[in-house]
């Protein structure tokens, strides 16, 4: 059994919710369209030369392309919204269906409820005072907080405590809490008893000095008087986990990682200071360990916390614990929590979407996907970049082997075509709104490319086995006269910085970044149509499991590329 979020005019917001039928054949459309244009979204820009790419579209598509400005390039390919389009030339109609089909197959990533920008800005009208601080989050959850992340907490935030006033619970569990941002809000903003795991003991550390910093502001506001909006409903500090959630561990072996934190919150912290009780028993299997601020710190512990010359290993040591599980304690005590993770990478996402279908005490779940090349498939189960769990499961505690990040639902497995490759999925981490406010600005930026794709051609032609060899960034390559950029990206990959380069065959190439930038939107017109797919397959997942769910265009596109939010809720079993 399934229960609704609420309505869209209730929450303020506009979200995609579809009929079980609906979002199948909506799936096979999605797959047979990207299936047919893979040539495109398989294909890596700096290979243009190499690999003739300009020559692998239609011949009908190429003339009435190669000569379009960059603002027409946003106004006739990319922009879904874009009322006034004017043709220079006449377009073939299956050029006109592919933008039309991409448009229409994607997702909206926009929000319709009237929050918009302000006019000429990309952010949001919250920062239309101050471009640095949003004018609807208290100052306090400000500090060490970029707009972007502003933004994303409050909206976040909000609608993780909508989810627990519809499912009772007062109980949040944030996966891949990085320096606590969202955890300080949940917690100290909106009263909720917030459990943070995070793999970086780095990032843990830090959380939990911002934590003691954010308890020292707090008594100073209690200071003051007319400030009562500024103090948080909340008096009970977030509970900080180091530990790794792992992909291939169970819903049990997840649920014994939130325990250690819990155990160490048993006894309320002394005004001196962060409990330190190390808990008795058998050394717990995980070896996970716990943080926490005390809210009740004096003056002196939290300015001692506050101090420069203390380092963040000195504050992590301080305020770890290593705990153990009690004997009489089980999965079945552990009380009922709404599951979020804000950004969670790769398979992260999948993995929490599986814990929540299948552990009976997650009621409900905030997913905020990110770097989908770095999930798993089958075709590539250990994709570049994917971050290998530190420890197996223990046995006996692990999920199938048979579970990748994608797909993962068995209609969308079924699908011929499904297939997404580590390439198409990399191109659906790209912001479009970005690279559309680049073209209409003509930026130099948009030579970047075809450096690339013409440094590729001379690397090809010394060393052929040396295909899209990593360069990363050059800082201002853009800036840069194309021999000083070659100067210092040969070396990179191990060839020398004086390679003679024909200046002919350069400066041919050069005037062909037109081609490159309409190539590149080309393929990037697909992005939205791929992620809609990777979303749409977990939504297809919990409809199979029982649960409806809504995705929710929740941040400003124009600010946080990656703004879906898919939510679901569950009865209680």
């Amino acid at each position: 059994m399934s229960v609704k979020l609420p309505a869209a005019q209730d929450v303020e917001m506009f979200t995609w919710s579809l009929a079980a039928e609906e979002q199948r054949q909506l799936a096979r459309r999605l797959t047979t369209f990207l299936s047919q244009h893979s040539h495109l979204s398989d294909s890596y820009i700096i290979e243009f030369f190499t690999e003739d790419l300009w020559h692998t579209l239609p011949n009908s598509w190429q003339p009435v392309l190669q000569d379009l400005s960059y603002p027409q390039i946003a106004d006739l390919l990319l922009d879904a919204k874009h009322a006034d389009r004017r043709y220079p030339s006449v377009w073939p109609l299956s050029l006109l269906a592919f933008r039309a089909t991409a448009h229409a197959l994607a997702f909206p990533r926009e929000c319709r409820r009237e929050r918009g920008s302000a006019s000429g800005s990309v952010k949001p009208e919250e920062f239309l005072e101050n471009q640095s601080q949003s004018s609807l989050l208290g100052h306090i959850f400000r500090k060490h907080v970029k707009p972007k992340k502003q933004h994303e907490i409050r909206e976040l935030g909000t609608l993780v405590k909508r989810l627990c006033d519809q499912t009772d619970c007062s109980r949040v569990v944030d996966v891949g809490s990085g320096q606590g941002h969202l955890t300080r809000f949940l917690s100290f903003g909106l009263g909720l008893s917030v459990t943070a795991i995070e793999a970086d003991r780095t990032l843990v550390a830090m959380a939990s000095k911002f934590d003691g910093q954010l308890v020292w502001a707090l008594e100073k506001e209690k200071q003051k008087k007319n400030c009562s909006s500024l103090v948080p409903v909340s008096h009970s500090s977030p509970r900080h986990v180091a530990g790794w959630v792992n992909p291939k561990a169970s819903w049990e072996a997840f649920i014994e990682q939130l325990w250690t934190a819990d155990w160490v919150n048993e006894d309320p912290p002394t005004p001196s200071g962060p409990s330190k009780k190390r808990l008795r028993g058998s050394e717990y299997q995980g070896h996970c360990h716990v943080v926490q601020t005390s809210s009740h710190d004096s003056d002196s512990t939290s300015q001692h916390q506050l101090s420069k010359n203390e380092s963040e290993e000195e504050s992590s040591a301080e305020n770890c614990c290593s705990c153990v599980r009690p004997e009489e304690s089980s999965q079945r005590d552990y009380p009922d929590f709404v599951l979020t993770g804000l950004h969670a990478c790769g398979d992260l996402s999948a993995t929490l979407l599986r814990h929540f279908v299948n552990c009976p005490h997650v009621r409900g779940i905030t997913s905020v996907a990110c770097c989908y090349m770095k999930i798993t498939t089958r075709e590539n189960p250990t994709p570049p970049g994917l971050v290998e769990c530190p420890a197996p499961p223990t046995p006996g505690q692990e999920s199938p082997p048979s579970e990748f990040g994608y797909p993962m639902s068995s209609w969308v497995r079924g699908l011929p075509g499904h297939r997404l490759s580590y390439k198409a999925r990399e191109a659906a981490c790209h912001a479009i709104e970005d690279y559309i406010r680049r073209l209409r600005e003509e930026s130099e930026l948009l030579r970047t490319h075809c450096y690339r794709a013409t440094l590729e051609s001379f690397i090809r032609d010394t060393r052929p086995d040396l295909r899209r060899a990593g360069i990363q960034t050059i800082k201002k390559a853009h800036l840069l006269p194309f021999t000083e950029y070659a100067r210092l990206g040969l070396p990179r990959v191990g060839l020398p910085p004086g390679l003679p380069l024909d200046p002919e065959r350069v400066e041919a190439m050069l005037r062909q970044q037109g081609r490159v930038v309409v190539y590149f939107s080309l393929s990037l017109l697909l992005a939205p149509v791929v992620e809609t797919l990777v979303l749409l397959d977990r939504m297809i997942y919990l409809q199979e499991n029982g649960v409806d769910s809504q995705l929710v265009p929740l941040f400003d596109p124009n600010f946080s590329p990656r703004n879906f939010v898919l939510a679901a809720l569950k009865a209680r079993g």
